[in-house]
């Protein structure tokens, strides 16, 4: 059985969302049946996922002693809908067409604008869309967590506030990564733990245990664990980026290449590139119209450079430091054992 789907903790997720939609899909039908495409983008966009998030939060609150209940589920649901706005405003950013093996929001709500003929830009009218969408995401994961009922949720909303100006911080960060043109290994790796690692694990993991009454040491003990698990997961997902299958990942093979993304994995390439292999990425990344040689061309350099296997390197060693701290934490045993067959899964080689 997946960690993730221990305690039915995947069906609960989803059932949650699915009732916390049912109930509020409704209001924007009151303001204009129009807004019907918005809650049909929102409804596919929360129907799948890894669901790691509501995971972290769940065994967080259990790995403090807390017990499981639907309240818990319920806030721990929220995440998803926090995590729907991270992707809808990341794909609008980033200019990515797919997520998850359907066309982005923005895409989704451009090629609407198209086929109604309306007048202005598509491209515009789709990314106004996605933006809105995301906002309101943002707005309905705060709301579904402070209605779940749960009794610790006094003490626990701080960490959610703090997560989500670090998100905000971190995207502006990549924002500023991409526009300087990236090349610093550890300007990168800064991105990948304010825009990604923070609120994917050591967050969620804190809300579930905050919501628990966990103290300052239960705490410690969860970042310790969960920071260097964050940052493997994001150095996983870079490379997974390049050379994931597209059936598993959702998205066309090297789309991270064509979006030009400077992850820590294109960094370290450029650290030991020839001027022959710098070239080839000058040449080619960030070209939307990249092509299977183009991608076929980078991942050479990547490869050759050493970068992937400084890369699975540095996951290792991560991955070390967090089971590590696991061990070591002042936690429920049985939640514990869950945290380590979760760390697995969010690093796993999956290409």
């Amino acid at each position: 059985m997946s960690a993730v789907d221990r305690c039915d903790l995947r069906m609960r997720v989803q059932k949650a969302l699915d009732d916390f939609l049912g109930a509020h899909l409704p209001r924007l039908e009151q303001v204009s049946d129009e807004l019907a495409p918005l809650g049909d983008a929102l409804v596919e966009l929360v129907a799948g996922g890894k669901r790691l998030r509501p995971a972290f939060c769940f065994w967080g609150h259990r790995a403090a002693g807390g017990p499981d209940s639907d309240a818990l589920v319920v806030a721990a649901a929220s995440l998803e809908l926090f995590q729907a706005c991270a992707i809808v405003h990341d794909d609008v950013m980033d200019g990515s067409d797919t997520r998850r093996g359907l066309p982005a929001v923005h895409r989704r709500f451009a090629a609407m604008h198209r086929a109604e003929d309306w007048h202005g830009s598509p491209e515009a009218f789709g990314s106004g869309a996605a933006i809105l969408l995301g906002d309101l995401c943002l707005s309905w994961s705060d709301q579904m967590l402070r209605s779940s009922g749960h009794p610790g949720l006094v003490g626990a909303l701080p960490v959610y506030d703090e997560m989500r100006s670090e998100l905000m911080g971190g995207q502006y960060l990549d924002l500023l990564e991409q526009a300087r043109g990236g090349g610093s290994v550890d300007r990168a790796l800064r991105v990948a733990r304010w825009k990604s690692a923070k609120y994917t694990i050591e967050k969620p993991l804190h809300l579930g245990a905050r919501l628990a009454g966990a103290g300052p040491d239960v705490l410690a003990g969860l970042s310790g664990y969960g920071l260097p698990l964050g940052e493997a997961f994001q150095l996983r997902d870079d490379v997974l980026g390049v050379y994931g299958d597209p059936s598993v990942t959702g998205k066309p093979a090297g789309d991270d290449l064509r979006e030009g993304k400077r992850t820590a994995l294109v960094a370290m390439a450029l650290e030991q590139a020839s001027p022959a292999q710098a070239s080839v990425v000058r040449r080619h990344l960030g070209d939307p119209h990249l092509d299977a040689a183009g991608v076929t061309a980078l991942r050479e350099v990547l490869i050759d450079t050493g970068a992937v296997t400084r890369v699975e390197s540095m996951i290792d060693v991560l991955m070390a430091d967090a089971m590590s701290a696991l061990a070591a934490a002042p936690l429920d045993e049985t939640a514990r054992q869950v945290l380590g067959e979760l760390a697995v899964a969010a690093t796993a080689r999956t290409v």
